[in-house]
């Protein structure tokens, strides 16, 4: 499944800002831990990881194949696994070529790309932001398929110049049909498949709005969704994919039937996960620091705790900002320090023992709103920040809390 938009999306045999981190968690959770998995490398600047899962799928791939080729090629014995393997590797090489397809669109659109990651039914490419038009949205999720494709035709040509009944005729064989299965399943129109992508874009272009486009398309990749999980099973059991009926098995049928749904569940997964980023993108630009803003008043950094509260009072003020004897702001009281100091010892605790002492990252300018503001409280995670007319005029403090609380009513609005 190709989901190399823009969050995440896990792809059966192929693969986005994610704002749905939370302002200030992503940037900690980015630069700590990438939770790819294993670095294989870095082609265009992008590092490619391999995630464990993809292990027990290698594993799987490696049985079912090789159990494959003991009907064909009886004469290799044990050996059959070494080939499956190959097999294997081979396969999510191109899975991995189908990824820097997308990539390398992305990065002509001047889209970041975060990493690259190959793990069960697939990979993913996660570019973090949203294409302007639907034009290059059209042309950043066909590249993917494309490519499949071709690799299909790569694997045709040699294909012609061997036998059929030898491990390359074999291996050939199997890698020109897989990357067409790969090109023909992402081609379904539904999301987050590719095909979902491409009928967004032309939704989106016939519409205008975008948001449009991924409700039709997320609507039909539930559709999808409900077949495989019903369709699948009966092509398997009806004969329609090659079998005979009678050479069923019953462990071959809870395969397909077990494959069916998880294929069906990622697939219903995916267009629920692009509906609720898409929702959050339409009311992001509703996240705005100057509406978000507290009131706060500014005290010296010997103030007792109650003398700074009670002008906050008389003010109509729900935060305190600690400034020097030139009115410059030097800190943000926090709030938690402020409920954790018991009343009657509040006239002997001087605000600066509460404060947050600031730094850039930590002055936000009124006018930020939406992703800009997520990207901002992301770089440097805070629990209060200091927001700030153009003329470097404290314009009040901003509370992770408050735009937590807004972020999830975001969520929570239905679209428009």
């Amino acid at each position: 499944m190709d989901e190399s938009g823009d969050s995440e999306r896990p792809q059966p045999g192929a693969g986005g800002k994610d704002p749905g981190t939370g302002p200030g968690k992503g940037a900690r959770r980015r630069q700590e831990d990438p939770g790819g998995g294993l670095l294989m490398g870095r082609p265009f600047g992008v590092p490619v990881y391999v995630a464990p899962s993809w292990f027990v799928v290698a594993a799987l791939i490696t049985w079912v194949f090789g159990g494959q080729l003991d009907r064909v090629l009886p004469e290799l014995g044990g050996a059959r696994y070494l080939v499956a393997l190959f097999f294997a590797i081979a396969f999510y090489a191109s899975v991995l070529v189908h990824e820097l397809a997308h990539t390398v669109a992305a990065l002509r659109y001047k889209l970041p790309v975060r990493r690259i990651q190959l793990q069960f039914f697939g990979g993913v490419s996660e570019i973090e932001k949203e294409s302007e038009t639907p034009g290059r949205e059209f042309v950043l999720a066909f590249v993917g398929p494309l490519l499949s494709l071709v690799l299909g035709g790569v694997f045709y040509i040699p294909l012609q110049f061997v036998e059929a009944g030898t491990v390359p005729g074999v291996l050939l064989a199997g890698l020109m049909v897989s990357n067409l299965i790969v090109a023909a399943f992402n081609l379904l129109p539904g999301l987050p498949l590719d095909g979902g992508r491409m009928l967004r874009a032309v939704v989106w272009k016939i519409t205008g709005r975008p948001m449009s486009g991924t409700v039709a398309a997320a609507w039909v990749g539930r559709g999808l969704a409900v077949t495989v999980l019903i369709g699948l099973p009966l092509l398997t059991h009806t004969g329609a994919l090659g079998n005979a009926t009678s050479e069923i098995s019953g462990v071959e049928t809870v395969t397909d039937a077990l494959l069916a749904a998880i294929l069906a569940g990622i697939i219903w997964t995916g267009a629920g996960n692009s509906l609720r980023m898409a929702r959050l993108r339409e009311h992001l630009p509703d996240l705005r620091a100057r509406a978000l803003t507290r009131r706060a008043v500014p005290v010296e950094s010997a103030t007792p705790l109650s003398e700074a509260l009670r002008r906050a009072n008389e003010a109509g003020a729900r935060a305190l900002v600690v400034v020097d004897g030139h009115g410059n702001p030097k800190g943000v009281v926090r709030e938690a320090a402020i409920v954790g100091v018991p009343e009657h010892r509040r006239p002997w605790v001087a605000v600066s023992g509460l404060a947050q002492d600031l730094t850039d990252g930590m002055r936000v300018p009124a006018e930020l709103a939406g992703e800009a503001l997520l990207d901002r409280l992301k770089a440097t995670p805070a629990t209060e920040y200091l927001v700030v007319e153009e003329t470097g005029e404290i314009y009040g403090v901003l509370s992770t809390a408050d735009v937590e609380r807004a972020f999830v009513a975001a969520m929570a609005r239905p679209a428009a």
